[in-house]
């Protein structure tokens, strides 16, 4: 059995969790530091986010076009849509990147209701994603958000729940799963807002961490979001600390995007929405590094009740609409 190194000075933090019925924090929490794995994992994120952007760009000036690539960029900036797209991606990414969901969900909604298909809202989120969850991940390493046993423990069955989810949406419809996810995520909020507000008596720490990650990769990716609700809002549930386990999600979300992202272009080919997708990155990047700053300063209580609000009325509009639909 693994022995936790605990906390147990009379900090703020721990105060802070004895009032909310959570454990003590463990000594990285109120002590981050920049452990070789996360360091590693860390600058594979940024080698993979400057490949992207120098690839990009090489396509966007030298690639085969009807117009030049300073028209491109003048023809989006004159564009509405984008304009639209960039709010949206900020917004979007303030949420998920503070509370640890809601991206996809709001990207998704945003996209369908511009016309794009499921398969191609789904596509075009995940790659916007590959960006914003990298930089937003790089945010949360450097502030000490992230735990390195719970981050490793997500990675690798997050991104095999995403490959098949990207299976699935690209053959089948992956909205029949959404009522019955829907339906346990507003319990689960409902318990994290009782948490919230009164002393509940503590579960052990999940066991199935693997599991839950196979699980929230596939419905992220067959849903086009899902990740951050299913897998950040179980945790937080059971008695994980909020904060660094916002910040694992997020960062383990990097590579299960990108994961599900390649995919999508081997299953699907690239979506018709790349006005959109750049939108939704240009306005993502900006807010990454002040959603993980939000996320290191609030207090626990704050977080749980900002998490648990969120995900029940998310939900419970799911369930409504599911039922009138």
């Amino acid at each position: 059995m693994k022995i936790r190194d605990l906390d147990l000075t009379a900090s703020p933090i721990n105060s802070e969790h004895q009032a909310l019925g959570l454990p003590p924090v463990e000594d990285y929490v109120s002590n981050p530091i920049n452990h070789p794995v996360l360091r590693v994992a860390m600058w594979l994120a940024v080698a993979i986010l400057v490949g992207l952007l120098s690839f990009l760009a090489w396509r966007l000036f030298f690639g085969e076009h009807q117009s030049s690539g300073l028209e491109i960029i003048e023809g989006a900036l004159n564009s509405p849509l984008f304009w639209s797209a960039v709010a949206v991606g900020f917004l979007a990414q303030a949420i998920d990147g503070a509370l640890g969901m809601a991206y996809g969900i709001t990207a998704t909604t945003f996209l369908l209701s511009a016309g794009a298909s499921p398969a191609a809202a789904s596509a075009s989120v995940h790659i916007a994603e590959v960006f914003t969850t990298g930089l937003s991940g790089i945010s949360h390493v450097k502030l000490g958000n992230v735990n390195k046993s719970l981050f490793l423990r997500l990675l690798v069955p997050g991104m095999i729940g995403a490959v098949l989810g990207a299976v699935v949406i690209t053959q089948f419809d992956g909205k029949v799963l959404k009522p019955f996810i829907s339906a346990y995520l507003l319990l689960m909020g409902l318990y994290i807002l009782a948490k919230a507000f009164r002393h509940v008596l503590q579960k052990r720490q999940p066991k199935h961490i693997a599991k839950l990650a196979l699980f929230g990769g596939f419905v992220d990716a067959a849903g086009g979001g899902g990740w951050g609700p299913v897998v950040t809002t179980t945790l937080i549930g059971s008695g994980s600390d909020p904060r660094t386990t916002i910040g694992s999600v997020n960062f383990a979300e990097f590579f299960l995007t990108i994961a599900s992202a390649t995919s999508f272009i081997l299953l699907a080919g690239q979506p018709s929405t790349w006005l959109l997708v750049a939108g939704l990155v240009f306005g993502g990047l900006f807010a990454a590094p002040f959603a993980a700053l939000l996320c290191k300063s609030l207090p626990a209580k704050t977080l749980l009740m900002l998490i648990g609000s969120l995900i029940t009325l998310i939900s419970a509009y799911n369930i409504y609409n599911a039922l009138v639909g």
